[in-house]
């Protein structure tokens, strides 16, 4: 989702008495589309993003740093050397188009005092942010530098004169006749949210749609349909939301489904086209930008370290594949071969029925009751006693093979269910730190090189004792009572075997990757109460490989009854007395569950 221009306008409104007046104390570029002001006004520091990526331009303020690169880039140095310890005289909006201006005042080269404009122009693909001389009219330079090759309409390279986006042709409808007759001139079978956007100034396709909606309209009316009421209701409501009369800003941020992370949308105010899904209200459209966006790209940025770790581990996985399948050829060879065995005792026990020069010999199989004639293979070129040989050694060599390749096969079954559980803890990871923690696993177990994944977890590994913290998932059934999920195989060991007691339940799918799931139990319990139970094993359910399966056997047991194998894998324990239940989980009593999270759990 993009900024549109009345929440824009909003934004800036809450920026300007915070920005204007203050000093540029530092300026950092911690990505290829994004500068970092940071500021000193009485006293105070603030941190101002300026963002002209092409999927998330922006401003805001934000209390969060980011790790800056070495040498920093051109556009830095540019800025550095004319805004650093300038003065923003103001920040204004290009009427309602999404083109915001910071004035800032320096001291140039020569010791003058001189105002230069730092521009951002939200634009998606196309965004930039440029540093303007408005004396002249000319760039000093642009984040995203491109030339008449790019772009007929204008250069952004340093010395070109700084000309505006081109014009969309659209109006800022001041009274209920322009707005009319700018409507009216539309095609009357198009859409009226897609006539608004087209036409009007400021809006985005979900405040178009929007405004709509809270017109008493349906979505996919057209022009067309519309009567004389309608208009009058389509102009009040524009007036409102379009230009901001009346209005005052009520912000949320929506999301498609509860327990879900990743923020859908964020309005103004709030939207009829989001009613019934969840929601948070915050104080200020600068914190609700701020939010939305650093979640996003916080989200993004997850994604793509788990994309890494995914396909370096599939790639693991592919190979032990391989390797699987070879084994299992080289043993089904060597039992194919467990035949010359017999062909060997019966050659022996049938000399005298092996000619010279023979090809084969068809003998009775005394080990059968029934003593069934058995057709051999024979080496003309050999006598009985050294074709019976040659068939001995054949049967060695598979007996060999079968004895050496057998517990490699074992070995490759293993890791294969130990990297399908890995997997499913890259899938189900929430945060850098889960990743971390997995990349920690995986480097314990040689998987991979011992290079960090993050600046948190490179601090930790210089460390060895202390490694990446622990901290399995904390949640209260419906009961009260407390029920914790390992996030990944080194908490899956941690809460079973060190910190589970011998009394307390524990709980896992049976035969397929997931979290061990252990609900505590105090005062000689043998058991929990049934809805715990229940709860516990949807969880178990959830943070398996069966989420959104039906019927879901998940095994419980007490901890005394756990044991881990010497050299097992993380995560890989065995059982033998345990208790079975079939589990569907219902969405409302798993939504309900995942609520309770407690964030800093203390187990």
């Amino acid at each position: 989702m993009a900024l549109d221009g009345i929440t824009l306008s909003y934004l800036t409104a809450e920026l300007a008495p915070q920005l204007v007046g203050a000093r540029i104390d530092k300026i950092l570029q911690p990505e290829k589309d994004e500068i970092h002001l940071v500021l000193r006004r009485q006293g105070t520091s603030l941190r101002l993003v300026l963002n002209a990526g092409s999927t998330g331009a922006r401003l805001h303020l934000t209390g969060r740093s980011k790790k800056n690169p070495a040498s920093p880039p051109m556009f830095c140095m540019i800025l550095r050397k004319h805004l650093e310890g300038g003065k923003i005289l103001e920040l204004r909006q290009l009427g309602l188009e999404r083109i915001v201006t910071l004035s800032i005042q320096n001291y140039n080269e020569y010791g003058d005092l001189a105002t230069l404009h730092l521009t951002l122009e939200i634009m998606g693909k196309h965004s930039n942010l440029l540093l303007v001389d408005p004396g002249t009219g000319q760039i000093l330079d642009g984040i995203r530098r491109y030339s008449h090759a790019l772009s007929r309409h204008r250069e952004v390279l340093p010395g070109r004169p700084y000309l505006l986006p081109p014009s969309q042709g659209k109006i800022d409808a001041t009274d209920e006749e322009t707005f009319r007759e700018t409507l009216l001139a539309g095609d009357l079978e198009g859409k009226l949210s897609d006539l608004l956007l087209a036409h009007f100034d400021g809006l985005g396709p979900e405040l178009a749609l929007e405004i709509v909606l809270a017109s008493g309209l349906d979505g996919k009316t057209r022009l067309g349909e519309c009567g004389e009421i309608d208009l009058v209701r389509l102009y009040q409501t524009y007036t409102r939301l379009g230009r901001k009369q009346g209005t005052h800003p009520d912000p949320r941020i929506y999301y498609r489904f509860r327990g879900d992370h990743t923020p859908a949308v964020f309005t103004f105010v709030p939207y009829e086209q989001y009613e019934g899904l969840p929601s948070t209200v915050l104080t200020s459209v600068d914190e609700t930008v701020a939010r939305f966006f650093e979640t996003r790209s916080g989200q993004n940025a997850l994604a793509a370290q788990r994309g890494s770790l995914l396909k370096l581990v599939r790639e693991i996985r592919s190979h032990v594949s391989k390797k699987l399948s070879i084994y299992e050829e080289t043993l089904g060879s060597a039992r194919t071969s467990f035949k010359y065995r017999l062909w060997g005792e019966l050659l022996t026990a049938n000399v005298y029925r092996v000619q010279p020069g023979m090809a084969e010999v068809e003998v009775e199989d005394y080990h059968e009751e029934e003593q069934p004639l058995v057709r051999i293979p024979l080496d003309p070129a050999l006598n009985a006693i050294d074709n019976a040989q040659r068939y001995y050694k054949l049967y060695n060599k598979a007996k060999a093979a079968l004895q050496k390749t057998e517990p490699l096969r074992q070995t490759a079954l293993a890791d294969l269910s130990y990297l399908e559980s890995v997997l499913l803890s890259l899938e189900q990871a929430e945060s850098p730190a889960d990743l971390e923690e997995v990349h920690t696993e995986l480097v314990e177990q040689k998987y991979l090189s011992g290079k960090a994944l993050t600046r948190e977890g490179k601090k930790k590994s210089a460390n060895k004792k202390t490694g990446p913290e622990i901290k399995p998932r904390s949640f209260r059934s419906s009961q009260g009572r407390p029920i914790w999920v390992g996030k990944n195989n080194r908490q899956n060991d941690w809460l079973t075997l060190k910190r589970g007691k011998p009394g307390d339940l524990w709980l896992h799918v049976k035969n397929i990757p997931g979290s061990h799931v252990l609900i505590p139990l105090t005062g000689g319990e043998e058991f929990p109460d049934d809805t715990t139970l229940e709860e516990a094993a949807a969880l178990a359910v959830y943070f398996s490989q069966a989420r959104g399966s039906s019927l879901v056997p998940v095994d419980y047991t007490h901890v005394r009854q756990i044991k881990k194998p010497n050299s097992a894998k993380p995560g890989m324990v065995v059982y033998e007395q345990n208790w079975t239940l079939f589990v569907t989980p219902q969405p409302e009593v798993l939504a309900a569950l995942l609520q309770t999270e407690d964030s800093s759990p203390q187990l």
